[in-house]
């Protein structure tokens, strides 16, 4: 099983984005369980959105404490939580946030990290600041889970063809972005 934890606000699209990357992995074939969790539900609260899946029906309905995968949808939710508590030791944060802007969390040796200025993708092509497809394209290429045409047939599953284009062209530059620094 495969387990991953996203960090954000209250209205920035974290349940969206658990469900995008579920789907995706439905389409793939998988089985996958997204679910929020948030205290009082005033925007801006910082919440959590979980994903867990697996090659069998998924059971387990608690929060996720040890993530394989961590997506941080607000950088500035790191100053006050541990967004990298109990990440495995494998494991890989992708960030929305710059070089330069954030400063570079502690990590273990084997665990990766990549920036990601998904806001800033996102209103080249969207409009507006909402970075999440950015921010999936970029876990597509980082971990290699999902192929980028599934989280595309996703998006196009979820959203209506006025927003799919720009979150597709979104999602390919995330991707693309962590796929050369990989090569780097």
């Amino acid at each position: 099983m495969k387990e991953i934890r996203i960090h954000a606000r209250a209205g920035q699209g974290a349940i969206t984005t658990a469900a995008l990357l579920g789907y995706a992995y439905f389409l793939k074939g998988l089985c996958p369980y997204a679910f929020p969790s948030f205290g009082a539900a005033r925007m801006g609260a910082p919440m959590n959105a979980f994903v867990r899946v697996d090659s069998k029906p998924v059971r387990l309905r608690s929060q996720i404490y040890e993530p394989d995968y961590v997506i941080i949808v607000d950088h500035t939710i790191m100053r006050g939580y541990n967004c990298f508590s109990g990440l495995k030791e494998d494991g890989i944060a992708i960030i929305n946030g710059k070089e330069g802007q954030i400063q570079a969390p502690k990590v273990k040796p084997k665990q990766k990290v990549f920036l990601v200025p998904a806001n800033d993708i996102a209103l080249k092509y969207i409009g507006r600041p909402l970075g999440n497809t950015a921010l999936l394209g970029a876990f597509c290429a980082a971990t290699a889970e999902l192929a980028l045409d599934d989280l595309i047939a996703a998006i196009k599953h979820r959203f209506s063809a006025k927003l799919q284009e720009g979150n597709i062209q979104a999602a390919r530059e995330g991707f693309d972005l962590v796929k050369n620094k990989i090569k780097g």
